[in-house]
């Protein structure tokens, strides 16, 4: 800040009040009372002032702060006039901070925006890509229609532009121009297709999504360009990977015949009856005809499979759709590993993943199998992971895993998240309900919940039997009459309805205690839920027709009662059954089948997943996720009976001839093939002579002529050609690599992101092959992120060993006398933390010792320190009086004891608690040899290095007792000595991973020194500090 205020200074005459003081400035003010805001004021004015400096470096500090004020989230609108002025500054710097500042808010500042017009204008021509990228960028981002014409020229210049940065900003201005003015379309999808035959990765993302938006079902522009983006998409960054597999998938499903139909040929070939000859022969013929994949549907799935180690969870959610919609059903399965992996990622991912699972399981069972203790419930998962885990394990529910996931349930049921227990009790109903093996023992568990002190398990309990119940009534009487002696204590009416339901249900096999339930509800009648009522009313209906006798009077007084409640579905009700079940001279000819249709058998409620109709939708979709059409959604069409014309696919040799290289390319040198035969490398260079030179450092060394291995094989069987696939990580050079073989040589110019040009030897083949007919080298970055990483296997890994074991330290988070009863103790467990690795695990206890509920106990607001992060424990519904719970946190302290600070927060109070961690909880014991320590020890030296000498009685240097005083304090492990006088510890710090080393050596008499060797100082001061007052003592 200090180097902003010279500028500034300069050119205001030198005022005494700089930014050091901007209270001083609100005190000289004339409106004193309102001081604060004249000191943003003067803020924005000293920018301001900065902006119409002559000097360039006050421009660019002002520009700096500006853009450092929009990324904070800050309103810089007001800045507009000031900033726009400087467009067109000659600085390049400036230049580029403006246009960001100007692409930020010209939509909101239109007016002001369009005086600048012309100074855009220049700027497209500019020599610099980014300021030509940055003005279309900006023209793009003014919406108003009378600039229409200007956007639409500068987007076909910028299309033909010699940098990829700048036709990809092209690609993106389609779409802005597009929703300005959709009658546009046509000139735009002229400059589509244009960008569509582009073959650098930089592009080919930004106009596939250009396309889905502005033209998605001009599905012949695709067919040229098909096969040269399957061979792109491995080097496209991840976003752009992402749109042109959702591109691709819908393209394969109109292009291509299904591949699931090879179980088909597996029918009866038995002959009809009155089938002639002709007919049986001619339909032999067509089931002799196996089912064979197209060459280019295989490259599809051949080219994506790398993308399932992808990074970027969109990327592998985007494979695992293209798999599960185009793929043949038995190589699907090895999605099943990748989207496993992605349940590591966070909640927000998890929670789409398992959706998607959830949808894939209730088809392929078989695919999730293998991993079924991968959706087990974690005590830390939210509520709505807990329950998509649940669902997918009711659908990998079988007769082999059925007892050890009831095991499982009945744990899930003890939850204190009482929506996830009744969850679970949902799913073991419809666990029994799908395995009848286990319908009985689910029945038996489910009544043993009716004894639970949680009511809202009981009611759950209580809805699920009575579906169970439904299915075989006969068998369970004496259930029936345990849920009706329920009513006293159940008050949750879905439960209550349900017993009343069951009853009535089953009124003549209870014959005593029907009666009475009904003399019991009518009592309470007035008091009770509509839903109670309506059911009331049903049974006392039912009981009339069963057991005139005994009940007439009762159902008469509680029909009366109907007759005059406040809701009008009640009251409908009542005057129904009345004239139905009460004869009279009015009574229709309905009357006399009143038995028939109370008591009518009633079907068996089906119980169903909630995804089983979600598999219409195309996964990964914001549709499959809502499971209603969203808009913008392209719906994935029927697979065609008979396969288009593929030739359309075939590319001409004069489109080859455009090929480009990337600036950069490293020229391959012929001692990168020497780890192959010399047989090979001679092989080698007389198929292609001396333009494998100029190949791309990912398409050589690295794959060498397995692809050649690979291609005779792959004419005569596409099939099998995905098992002679290479790893992931090989595949799409191993492609490349095949297709370049067979082309022959070409000349094509090629244009850099500098803008600079090369000569380029390029093959080209005439043949229409079923692999790509083009080819595009990968990045220098992606070259040098392929680079084996030798450098690295030199580099120590310190594994983290089992903490010692030593008594729990508790410290006091929230006293029960300042929580209003709420108790809150904290310690630390000293192990890895579930949260992430830079964190220490936390356990807070938290006591009600009140005699009520506590409700909603949460953390709220967080104070913490720069750089620190907190996870915070979800949140507790209520904690019952006198109970007790744990939960986990994990804090990142940043390698240092600061405090951090919070609010523990209930339904009515928020208390502010502090937890800081002592420095030995800051570490993680590290298991190593003597030899590893010493030399370790050796590198931290000088600076490093702290000791201090101890004195203490003999006694107290027994080497058991220097160990557990040790471990008392820090979180080390013990290291192996040959010495009997030296003690060594060793540990890393959480967060950073920095070794600390403490020796502990014995000398004569009854000294020591204590020597702590870190990287981290403060922490080894710290801890010095805390080890030798405790080696010290008796």
């Amino acid at each position: 800040m200090s180097s902003n205020s010279f500028p500034y200074n300069e050119q205001s005459g030198g005022g005494e009040a700089t930014e050091l003081g901007q209270e001083a400035t609100s005190t000289i003010s004339p409106s004193g009372a309102f001081g604060l805001f004249s000191s943003d004021l003067k803020k924005n004015e000293d920018l301001k002032q900065m902006l119409e400096s002559n000097k360039d470096s006050a421009k660019l500090d002002a520009m700096k702060r500006i853009v450092g004020m929009i990324a904070k989230g800050k309103n810089a609108s007001e800045l507009f006039p000031a900033v726009v002025k400087n467009v067109a500054s000659k600085n390049i710097e400036i230049k580029k901070l403006v246009y960001v500042y100007l692409v930020r808010y010209a939509e909101e500042q239109q007016d002001l925006a369009l005086l600048s017009i012309s100074t855009f204008q220049r700027a497209l021509k500019d020599p610099n890509q980014l300021i030509r990228a940055s003005a279309l960028r900006v023209l793009s981002s003014i919406r108003v229609p009378i600039i229409v014409p200007i956007m639409m020229l500068a987007i076909k210049e910028a299309s033909a532009d010699l940098s990829p940065y700048v036709r990809k900003n092209a690609a993106h201005a389609i779409q802005k121009l597009y929703s300005l003015d959709p009658e546009q379309k046509e000139m735009l999808i002229e400059v589509i297709e244009k960008l569509l035959k582009d073959k650098s990765t930089l592009v080919a993302g930004s106009v596939v999504m250009a396309f889905e938006e502005v033209c998605p079902d001009r599905i012949d522009l695709i067919h040229k360009n098909y096969r040269k983006l399957c061979n792109l998409l491995v080097d496209v960054e991840e976003w752009g990977q992402v749109v042109i597999i959702h591109m691709l998938t819908r393209y394969a499903r109109t292009q291509f015949v299904s591949p699931w139909k090879e179980g088909d040929e597996l029918e009866d070939n038995g002959k009809n009856f009155y089938e002639s000859d002709d007919d049986q022969k001619e339909k032999t013929d067509k089931k002799k005809k196996p089912y064979t994949m197209d060459p280019d549907h295989r490259l599809l799935i051949r080219n994506t499979k790398p993308l399932l180690q992808s990074r970027n969870a969109a990327v592998v959610m985007a494979v695992a759709q293209l798999y599960w919609h185009i793929s043949p059903k038995s190589e699907a399965g090895i999605i099943s590993k990748s989207l496993v992996r992605l349940l590591r990622s966070n909640r927000e991912v998890q929670y789409i993943v398992l959706q998607n699972i959830a949808t894939m399981s209730i088809q392929r069972k078989g695919m999730f199998e293998p991993y079924l203790k991968s959706f087990y419930v974690r005590s830390t998962d939210p509520t709505m992971i807990k329950t998509l885990k649940l669902e997918i394990l009711t659908n990998l529910a079988n007769e082999a895993n059925i007892s050890t996931l009831l095991r499982e349930f009945q744990t899930y049921v003890k939850s204190q998240d009482k929506q996830f227990a009744a969850a679970t009790i949902q799913t073991i109903g419809r666990c029994a309900t799908n395995i009848l093996e286990v319908t009985d023992t689910c029945l038996n568990g489910l009544v043993c919940l009716l004894s639970n002190r949680d009511e809202i398990v009981v009611a759950e309990s209580v809805v699920v039997i009575k579906k169970l119940l439904q299915m075989q009534p006969a068998q369970h009487g004496e259930i029936i009459k345990h849920m009706a002696k329920l009513l006293d204590s159940i008050t949750v009416p879905v439960a209550r309805a349900s017993i009343l339901w069951l009853i009535g249900e089953n009124c003549e096999r209870v014959p005593k205690i029907a009666p009475d339930v009904l003399r019991k509800m009518a009592k309470s009648f007035t008091s009770e839920d509509d839903l109670v009522k309506l059911q009331i009313l049903n049974l006392g209906a039912k009981l009339y027709l069963t057991n005139s006798k005994q009940t007439k009077l009762l159902t008469q007084y509680i029909l009366n009662l109907g007759k005059y409640d406040q809701n009008y579905d009640i009251r409908d009700r009542t005057r129904f059954i009345r004239q139905l079940i009460v004869p009279n001279v009015k009574s229709g000819a309905l009357s006399k089948y009143a038995k028939k249709i109370f008591l009518a058998q009633k079907p068996a409620p089906l119980l169903e997943s909630p995804f089983k109709d979600r598999d219409h939708f195309q996964l990964g979709t914001l549709s499959h996720t809502l499971n209603i059409k969203a808009t913008g959604y392209l719906e994935l069409s029927n697979w065609p009976e008979v396969a288009p014309d593929p030739s359309v696919r075939n590319v001409e040799v004069i489109e080859l001839a455009k090929e480009w290289t990337p600036a950069g390319k490293a020229k391959q040198e012929n001692s990168a093939k020497k780890f192959y035969s010399e047989s090979e490398e001679e092989e080698d260079s007389s198929d292609s002579s001396s333009d494998s030179e100029s190949e791309s450092g990912s398409e050589s060394g690295e794959q060498g002529e397995s692809g050649e291995e690979g291609d005779s094989n792959e004419d005569s069987s596409e099939d099998s050609s995905s098992e002679q696939d290479s790893e992931s990580g090989r595949e799409s050079g191993l492609e490349n690599k095949r297709t370049a073989k067979r082309n022959s040589k070409a000349k094509g110019k090629s244009d850099s992101e500098d803008g600079e040009k090369e000569n380029e030897k390029s093959k080209t083949s005439d043949s229409s092959n079923d692999e790509s007919s083009s080819i595009e080298d990968s990045s220098s970055d992606s070259e040098s992120e392929s680079e084996p990483e030798s450098e690295s296997e030199s580099r120590r890994v310190t594994k983290v060993s089992t903490p010692a074991f030593v008594p729990t330290k508790t410290h006091v988070l929230l006293h029960r006398m300042s929580g209003k009863g709420l108790a809150a103790h904290y310690f630390f467990p000293r192990q890895p933390c579930i949260f992430g690795d830079k964190m220490v695990s936390i356990q807070i206890t938290l006591n009600n010792t009140t005699d009520r509920k506590i409700e909603n106990i949460h953390i709220g607001e967080k104070k913490l320190p720069i750089g620190m992060k907190m996870h915070v424990f979800n949140p507790i519904d209520s904690l019952e009086p006198e109970g007790s719970i744990t939960v986990s946190m994990g804090i990142d302290f940043c390698d240092s004891t600061q405090t951090a600070s919070f609010q523990l927060c209930t339904k009515d109070d928020c208390f502010n608690v502090n937890i800081q961690p002592p420095v030995g909880e800051l570490l993680l014991p590290v298991a190593m040899s003597e030899k590893d320590f010493k030399k370790e020890q050796g590198v931290l030296t000088g600076m490093n290095e702290t000791s201090a000498v101890i004195i203490a009685a003999p006694q107290n240097f027994t080497p058991s007792v220097i160990f557990q005083k040790v471990v008392n304090v820090a979180n080390v492990g013990a290291v192996p000595s040959g010495q009997d006088n030296i003690h060594r510890f060793a540990a890393k710090t959480v967060h950073s991973g920095s070794l600390m080393l403490v020796t502990v050596e014995l000398k004569e008499g009854s000294t020591a020194q204590l020597i702590i060797n870190t990287e981290k100082t403060v922490i080894g001061s710290v801890l010095l500090r805390e080890l030798k007052p405790v080696l010290s003592q008796g």
